[in-house]
């Protein structure tokens, strides 16, 4: 018997089910949900279009397309039908990012029209814990940066995304934008920081967040104090906080050949359970 299938962007109506698909897998997915669980489905709120793949008129698969090219939960097949139709449409996307075996078919069929890609990442391990350390006390110079220090942190923001993602966040509109989100984090209460003298040493937020897991991102040391274990000590605080706060599973993912952070988050209590991979254009 033949299946069929077919590929469609979801009706907010559909939530329900896309809900039970990104929650089947709530570390991998903690991103997306966190933002379908706040905003809905509706493309203007949710700031991209929810792609479904059905088999048999049951959604199976999906894949958010907005400043992220996201697949989740998505079978080959569904990987497939998610090529074809971003073709269709064209890149509007920065990058594409996921669980590793699917992003990496996703993008071996995207790249004759969309590449060059400016870099891929085609390792980074997924850790996780749900645990404090035995091994690494927390900072207790770590806490929640206050809204008057938005000034204190910008600085540290941008040298972080620059460094890990090789452009500045200030480009095309001054950042704006960047902006807007960091304000949006520490205003949530999950952005953290060492500040002295007016300067931060360590900082990281909890970038995603539902009540069954949360995603640590982020993470910065500044340059004069690296090498003394703050990048240990500041992950164990804020591993602290979110653990207590936030959710009961913590994750965090990072590039393979940054063995230094891979080595602390892992003395921290991390383990690795999987893999993401990144296509940054």
């Amino acid at each position: 018997m033949l299946t069929q299938t077919t590929t469609r962007v979801l009706d907010p109506g559909e939530l329900p089910a896309a809900l039970a698909i990104l929650e089947s897998e709530p570390v991998d997915n903690a991103f997306v949900t966190s933002r379908v669980q706040v905003a809905g489905l509706d493309p203007w709120r949710l700031g991209g279009e929810m792609w479904g793949w059905y088999a048999d008129g049951r959604l199976r698969s999906l894949c958010y397309s907005g400043a992220n090219l996201v697949p989740i939960c998505a079978t080959p097949e569904a990987v497939r039908a998610f090529a074809d139709r971003a073709r269709r449409a064209g890149r509007r996307c920065s990058s594409i990012v996921g669980p590793a075996g699917p992003t990496a078919q996703l993008w071996r069929l995207l790249e004759p029209s969309w590449g060059p890609a400016r870099e891929v990442r085609p390792n980074q391990p997924l850790m996780v814990t749900e645990r404090t350390s035995a091994e690494v006390a927390p900072d207790p110079l770590v806490r929640r940066v206050r809204k008057e220090e938005i000034d204190v942190l910008m600085p540290a923001c941008v040298a972080m995304f620059t460094e890990e993602v090789g452009i500045s966040p200030l480009a095309g509109d001054g950042g704006l934008l960047y902006q807007a989100r960091v304000a949006e984090l520490i205003t949530s209460r999950r952005s953290f920081a060492r500040i002295e003298d007016g300067r931060v040493l360590f900082k990281a937020e909890i970038g995603a967040a539902t009540t069954r897991a949360c995603q640590i991102q982020g993470v910065w040391v500044a340059p004069e104090v690296r090498g003394r274990g703050l990048s240990e000590t500041g992950m164990a605080a804020v591993l602290r906080y979110a653990l207590s706060d936030v959710a009961p599973v913590v994750s965090l993912y990072v590039n393979d050949y940054n063995t230094a952070a891979r080595r602390a988050y892992s003395r921290v209590g991390f383990r690795e359970t999987g893999a993401f991979m990144s296509v940054l254009f």
